[in-house]
């Protein structure tokens, strides 16, 4: 199959074998794949990674970083066979995307961060039938493969338990945190204070919903906020990823205030406790999605409560992979650029 892969640090493209099913596994032809930070940041990061995921445990151990994978786990794509054995839940033919695990045959691992399950960047998928969402055949192809990212944001977005008379800030507007602002806006949370340096994730979050969004240079983020009657934030969530945000946010917060930590750090973070505890302050630490915010996320874009159609940029093919990770951590570059391997 033709597939964009990851081999010793360096993104190529060429001719891999096709992936074959095993008991409870489904072969899928791509539509769409979604380009994700996340595999920018595993492209220059994975080492670390993978050896952490060995150290600590994590779904990356079995990777070796010096040998072809193919990564895209923001996809959908067409049932085309089952393995043996398998239940077949969703007939050949039709559309699919799903959370990207995998945990048929005794695996456990990401589609895409795996050798033996290549993701959305290739011609081929093989993912696990029990994980599989039925996509309506109408359903937009550029649309369905931001069903995923999407569902990342809900699950962070809930995890903070958002009430309607909560003020919330989310810190970062990448794709993570406009699906936090979606969710919010989903949950009749208002208002929402979006924070990030850069103008255009701004006007990306105004229009997934946000009330206000703001330059934290310029306008302190906890202080009273003019443009809300002098409201503050109790509500807070960090889609950064850098060292120093959470001591950040604590000292930031108000009295009982609830934290969401969504952003990656593979820094160690340096805390001073006693702030957060004179504060009462709640942390949680938010993950990936769940089938439910999967399923979400699929209505919410399916009956127009969520518009992603602003997201969405360019359509390459696996030939184009290298070239769109390259700038794709520029501010101003759009939420996603898709890749469609048939078009090479």
């Amino acid at each position: 199959m033709k597939a964009a892969y990851i081999e010793s640090g360096e993104v190529r493209s060429g001719t891999l074998p096709d992936p074959v099913p095993g008991p409870g596994q489904v072969l899928v032809r791509t539509h769409r794949c979604g380009l994700c930070a996340s595999d920018l940041h595993f492209l220059k990061g994975g080492r670390n990674v993978i050896e952490l995921s060995k150290k600590l445990g994590g779904p990356y151990a079995m990777l070796d970083f010096d040998k072809p994978f193919v990564p895209g786990h923001e996809y959908v794509g067409e049932v085309l066979e089952y393995g043996p054995g398998s239940a077949m839940p969703v007939k050949a033919g039709r559309k699919v995307t799903s959370v990207p695990v995998m945990t048929a045959g005794g695996m456990y691992g990401v589609v895409g961060y795996m050798h033996e399950c290549p993701g959305g960047f290739g011609e081929l998928m093989l993912l696990d039938e029990t994980q599989l969402i039925e996509v309506p055949d109408e359903f937009d192809d550029d649309h369905a493969a931001c069903i995923e990212p999407l569902a990342v944001g809900l699950e962070h977005a809930r995890r903070g338990r958002p009430e309607k008379d909560d003020v919330a800030l989310v810190l970062g507007c990448g794709a993570i945190g406009l699906g936090v602002i979606a969710g919010l806006k989903l949950a009749g949370v208002a208002p929402i204070v979006a924070a990030d340096f850069h103008p255009h994730r701004r006007e990306m979050a105004l229009k997934m919903g946000a009330h206000l969004a703001i330059d934290p240079r310029e306008i302190d983020p906890y202080g009273p906020l003019p443009d809300l009657g002098s409201k503050r934030v109790n509500l807070i969530y960090e889609n950064v990823g850098l060292p120093g945000m959470l001591e950040q946010i604590i000292q930031g917060a108000p009295m009982h205030g609830r934290i969401v930590m969504g952003g990656y750090c593979m820094e160690q973070e340096r805390l001073f406790t006693f702030t957060a505890q004179n504060k009462c302050l709640n942390v949680q630490f938010a993950c990936g999605e769940e089938a439910q915010d999967m399923d979400l996320a699929l209505r919410a874009i399916g009956d127009g409560r969520i518009d992603v159609s602003p997201w969405i940029g360019e359509r390459i093919g696996v030939s184009g992979v290298a070239a769109a990770m390259a700038t794709m951590a520029d501010p101003a570059s759009p939420v996603r650029t898709l890749v469609d391997p048939r078009l090479d």
